[in-house]
């Protein structure tokens, strides 16, 4: 007679208060004993099947595909009558132990009790008989008794059916293709979220996956997945596991150390009969790039977990280290993790709870909790916090001089306007001088502005920024564009409202830029952090200003306009020293080196060192120094040439001398100058 029982087995219930290990499922049966007889434990279909004959009490559950054609076969005590069996079932580990009277059998964990079929010589006839007083308990539930009957089947739920090795590598070769497959356009998020969830699922599926040994490793190609299964102790030990060293990448190969207090914390939360860390090695950023467009070292992510468990908090930390090339100097390794946002479905990079420490060619990372890490490679100026603070100071102190400077040299030249040609170079050397007045201002207010927390306020700040700066560098070419006229045009043309063109060249070509950028996305200026290096401790800050805060707008427009400007003024420069050798006449070589210094800082030829901060080392933070002197101080510099070169024109002996290089003179009609 055959029972069929709907009964499911539901997930590992949490352990009661007395603390005693807990079983999915138990059976319980009397079973009279005839003749001597034995336990087979067979495969069978995706139940749990028990089955009594006179000869054996035959147990049936699915194998792992290798052990199908085998089965264990365990001796029953000799002695006749009737006995108590219960058989339990284990979900955690998925084992099955059956305690026979006194005897107890671990079913399937002892390998050499396994037959391989075809050795018996001939088949045992058996003869069925019922079991009595059966009684079955699900998930710690009620006691239900059945009646008698000689087979009994139990149909598992779907979370509860075997998994198997094929199903496993079934899933990572999906998730390998879909995470070769290029991006659809405007996919962005919605894909990651996808592959996401396919990751879930893979983690879901090696929770329950049937293992031959302690440890196994699965996957071929972008994803691979090792599971370790720990046996709880009295005393937890902590597990090291290290990776197969890798060719052809930024990273070699990885290695985990996890501490004995993961288990401990394991073991209060519920008594378990096996724990399984999962670790998940992903050499691919496909599902977990954030808003920033963030570089993790050589693509690779490293998950780590604990199957039903949440970890976080832990006293002694979990270690992750990375092994890999020596990095650039300008690069600085940060242990970060993957913080999902299941409301936007997306994610970021978050370094809470992890510490970084590296050496040479490996990296280290601390963390006190479980989940998905990588190292992010933040890009590192070479500034030490101390030069950071003398470059600060000589800015802040050069900026406000060279901003009073600005303007007592306009008014000077304000009031010194008399002819037509000076009228109108002066007033480009004063819309200069305004440029240089509004970048010096607006540059010592924006971090002061970045600070506040009216974010409108910091991009308004940002965005002046940016005017005040191109400005600036179109009067430059403006001054260049002027010392072509003075001293390669032959004959010196009046144009019709000529100082008002320029002014809608000088003011209005900088508005529309900035304007133009603004209308394409108002994110565009905000909010911009300069990484800097701090040599003690190996940390990295932040110097925050309102400004552009994409890189490619500033490389295009910002570099772009000035790179243009600095070709044109530097072939005026030349011209102009070709002049100057030209007249070569003694005496004057003082007034000429003036000249050229004054020339040099008008067309504003020292910004070329903006080019060298893409060096490294040494040279760079030299070039940095003096870049940032000069500069910071050209307002000054202006306001200290233009008055040498007066006195020096006041000096002059004779009205022959003066007229010979009367282009070079501040206060000559035909020079550019004045």
């Amino acid at each position: 007679m055959k029972v069929l029982l709907l009964l499911l087995l539901s997930p590992l219930q949490g352990v009661g208060a007395s603390g005693h290990r807990e079983e999915d499922f138990c059976f319980c049966g009397d079973r009279n004993q005839t003749q001597n007889s034995s336990v087979i434990y067979e495969h069978g279909p995706a139940t749990i099947t028990i089955e009594n004959t006179a000869q054996a009490l035959i147990i049936k559950r699915p194998f792992l595909p290798n052990r199908r054609n085998s089965y264990h076969k365990y001796s029953l005590p000799p002695a006749l009558g009737r006995y108590r069996f219960c058989l339990y079932w284990f979900k955690a580990n998925r084992t099955l132990r059956l305690v026979y009277g006194k005897q107890s059998f671990l079913l399937g964990g002892d390998l050499s009790s396994s037959i391989t079929r075809g050795k018996e010589s001939q088949k045992t006839e058996r003869t069925s008989t019922p079991i009595f007083n059966v009684s079955c308990i699900s998930n710690g539930g009620k006691n239900t008794s059945l009646d008698s009957a000689s087979e009994y089947f139990f149909p598992a739920s779907p979370e509860s059916m075997p998994v198997w090795e094929q199903d496993v590598e079934e899933q990572l070769t999906a998730l390998d293709s879909l995470i070769a497959q290029p991006p659809a356009p405007a996919a962005g998020a919605t894909e990651q979220q996808m592959l996401r969830r396919k990751l879930g699922e893979l983690e879901k599926t090696l929770a329950k996956v049937e293992l031959e040994g302690q440890n196994q490793t699965f996957g071929k190609a972008t994803v691979h997945a090792t599971v370790l299964r720990v046996q709880p102790t009295w005393a937890p030990r902590h597990l090291a596991f290290a990776s197969q060293r890798e060719e052809g990448g930024e990273v070699h190969g990885f290695a985990v150390d996890l501490p004995s207090s993961l288990f401990v914390t394991a073991k209060e939360r519920e008594e378990v009969v096996e724990h399984r860390v999962l670790l998940m090695d992903i050499s691919s950023q496909t599902m977990f790039q954030d808003e920033n467009s963030s570089h993790v070292l050589g693509d690779k992510v490293i998950g780590i977990s604990l199957v039903d468990t949440v970890v976080a908090n832990l006293s002694d930390p979990v270690v992750l280290t990375f092994f890999h090339d020596q990095l650039p100097r300008n690069v600085t390794p940060l242990c970060v993790f993957w913080q999902e946002d299941t409301t936007a479905g997306s994610g970021s990079w978050d370094s809470y709870g992890c510490a970084t420490a590296t050496g040479g060619s490996q990296t280290d990372c601390r963390c006190n909790h479980l989940t998905y890490f990588a190292v992010l490679m933040v890009s590192s100026p070479e500034i030490a916090y101390i030069h950071r603070d003398y470059l600060s100071i000589i800015t802040y102190i050069g900026c406000l001089i060279s901003a009073l400077a600005s303007i007592c040299t306009i008014i000077f030249l304000y009031f010194r306007s008399k002819q037509r040609d000076q009228i109108t170079s002066m007033h480009i050397h004063m819309n200069l001088l305004g440029a240089i007045f509004l970048l010096d201002v607006t540059f010592l207010i924006s971090e002061h502005l970045a600070s506040s927390s009216n974010e409108a306020v910091c991009r308004a700040g940002g965005l002046f920024l940016h005017f005040s700066l191109l400005s600036c560098l179109t009067w430059m070419g403006i001054e260049g564009y002027n010392l072509y006229r003075l001293v390669i045009e032959v004959f010196n043309a009046y144009h019709d409202h000529f100082l008002l063109k320029l002014c809608l060249v000088g003011w209005g070509l900088p508005f529309f830029c900035v304007m133009l950028i603004f209308l394409a996305s108002w994110t565009n200026y905000g909010p911009f952090s300069i990484p800097v290096y701090e040599s003690v401790g190996g940390k990295s800050t932040n110097a925050t200003i309102c400004w552009i805060t994409s890189p490619l707008i500033h490389n295009v427009v910002n570099l772009g306009l000035f790179s243009v400007v600095f070709l044109f003024n530097s072939v005026m420069l030349g011209a102009m020293i070709r002049e100057i050798l030209r007249q070569n006449k003694k005496g004057h070589k003082l007034k000429h080196v003036l000249a050229l210094f004054g020339l040099s800082i008008l067309l504003g030829i020292p910004w070329v060192l903006v080019f060298f901060s893409f060096t490294s080392g040494v040279f760079r933070l030299v070039s940095l120094y003096i870049f940032t002197i000069i500069n910071s101080l050209q307002g000054f510099l202006i306001f200290l040439w233009y008055w040498t070169m007066v006195l020096q024109a006041r000096k002059s002996p004779d009205s022959q001398s003066s007229s010979d290089s009367v282009k070079l003179q501040p206060n000559s009609s035909q020079s550019h100058l004045g």
